[in-house]
């Protein structure tokens, strides 16, 4: 498989890449990104062999259809990481809340968040080509408070690898927190900025495509690479997990095979409802994909409206800060699926340039076969989150606003799959707050749900408290360059 750019070539860069370029290398030209040149189709024999795989052996059915440049062994080994989650039989658990609603919780993973799901792995390959290679790079990430604390775990000790990892100082839980200024691996830097997560991926995008920049990790012999999901090497790994959660409510005879059912994602910067589009591209039964917002609500705006405007919108944190995005990256592929480089050029420069760019509405039309949103409040998040308490269900302030998407968008009785993207115990003052009870700090909360409502709350969130905090740094937008070459 080769991958081609969002926005057509340059003449600069070559027209077509393989897999390990476009991950090693995910800037591609005119600042757009590297998407498959085209996707591999799932026939019924592939679905019927694979209804009872275990979800590493439906892992490997699947690289083997994208046919990508990564060694066998190498993924075997980058696999091997979902033995750390906490069952690696089921890495990835279904667990049914209604009827007709099944949660499928990403969150089993060393940093309790569905980005361990892509960057566990995600890591380990990308090491690995570096080594083979004999290169050393440097790994960007920006985070609203989850992709920062997975990079850093997957990176850490890595060979041939350094990490600087941007996070908007104040914009984050204290768990999501402290699991980055507490990371003491030698080859990761963390810095806060002042500023919000906008800001940080911005910055990250413009270091991605500065040629200057570029020049001066050179001179150390470093190359620059991301683990953001503008990198193709996270989003291959988030198509997986849909079809494998499709798989399972077949094999417990939920659904007949090719019965078609409804994924609902709680969407920031669209990588985790991007693989869920693939997915259904390459032929998972799916009748629509329901996006859910907070009030930042640019992609609810996008995918019913047709408008993304910024040009009156400023950023509001929220209880859901992994949703604190107005730039959405991801978004560019999927307009390039529908209407092709040239348009996607035109639209991107547009939303650059003047904040704002409107489909037309057959492009509306186009969108809408595959999309629908709502957007949900802080106040109707944690009622959501009461009420699934009441039921007995725990869960994030994040895969509250699915329960929104769930009840209020679906036009057909159909099975849904609800993507539960954190554990509660990384939100756990907003979770306490919704279930009645205020607390200034993680800590408090943390024992007064897991008290009251009798969940476990992991080691590895309650020893984040005894940790000493090692990265300090907090600077503003105009210095991250330079504390990220002091640090190489």
């Amino acid at each position: 498989m080769t991958f081609i750019e969002t926005r057509g070539n340059d003449g600069v860069k070559p027209a077509e890449v393989s897999f390990s370029e476009a991950i090693l290398s995910p800037s591609a030209s005119f600042g757009g990104l590297y998407v498959p040149k085209s996707l591999p189709t799932l026939d019924a024999a592939f679905w019927q062999t694979h209804r009872r795989s275990s979800y590493k052996t439906l892992c490997r059915a699947l690289f083997e259809k994208f046919d990508v440049d990564v060694d066998e062994a190498v993924l075997d080994e980058a696999l091997a990481r979902y033995d750390r989650f906490d069952n690696p039989d089921d890495p990835v658990p279904l667990v049914k809340v209604a009827d007709d609603a099944h949660v499928l919780e990403l969150w089993h993973g060393p940093t309790r968040a569905f980005k361990d799901m892509a960057l566990q792995p995600f890591g380990h390959v990308l090491s690995a080509l570096a080594q083979k290679r004999g290169e050393r790079y440097l790994i960007m990430a920006a985070t609203s408070g989850d992709t920062g604390p997975a990079t850093l775990e997957t990176f850490k000790g890595a060979a041939n690898v350094k990490v600087a990892c941007l996070y908007p100082d104040g914009g984050t839980s204290d768990v999501q927190r402290l699991q980055m200024v507490t990371e003491e691996a030698q080859n990761e830097k963390v810095i806060g900025i002042r500023g919000d997560f906008d800001d940080a991926q911005t910055a990250l995008k413009g270091l991605l495509a500065s040629e200057a920049f570029k020049a001066k990790l050179q001179e150390s012999g470093t190359s620059l690479s991301a683990a953001n999901s503008v990198n193709f090497g996270r989003i291959i790994f988030q198509i997986i997990y849909h079809i494998h959660a499709y798989l399972r409510l077949v094999e417990r005879g939920e659904i007949a095979m090719g019965e078609k059912i409804y994924i609902v994602v709680p969407s920031g910067n669209f990588g985790n409802v991007l693989g869920a589009y693939y997915a259904k591209k390459m032929g998972l039964p799916v009748e629509k994909l329901l996006i859910s917002s907070n009030i930042n609500n640019v992609l609810a705006e996008l995918v019913t409206k047709g408008v993304y405007d910024l040009r009156d919108k400023k950023l509001v944190q929220t209880t859901s800060p992994a949703m604190d995005i107005l730039k959405s990256s991801n978004v560019e592929r999927v307009l390039f699926d529908k209407f092709g480089s040239a348009r996607t050029k035109e639209l991107m420069e547009q939303l650059s340039a003047e904040g704002y760019y409107r489909l037309s509405e057959s492009e509306l039309a186009k969108l809408r076969e595959d999309f629908d949103g709502i957007d949900c409040t802080d106040e109707e998040g944690k009622a959501i989150i009461a009420e699934c308490a009441e039921q007995g269900y725990i869960t994030d302030p994040h895969t509250a606003t699915c329960f929104k998407a769930y009840k209020n968008l679906r036009e057909k009785p159909l099975k849904t799959v609800i993507c539960s993207t954190a554990e509660w115990t990384k939100f756990s003052r907003t979770v306490a707050e919704a279930l009645g009870e205020r607390f200034e700090h993680d800590k408090e909360a943390l024992a007064w749900v897991s008290e009251r409502y009798g969940v476990k709350v992991p080691e590895l969130i309650t020893g984040l408290f005894e940790k000493p905090v090692v990265h300090k740094t907090v600077v503003d937008k105009a210095r991250i360059e330079d504390e990220i070459l002091a640090f190489i």
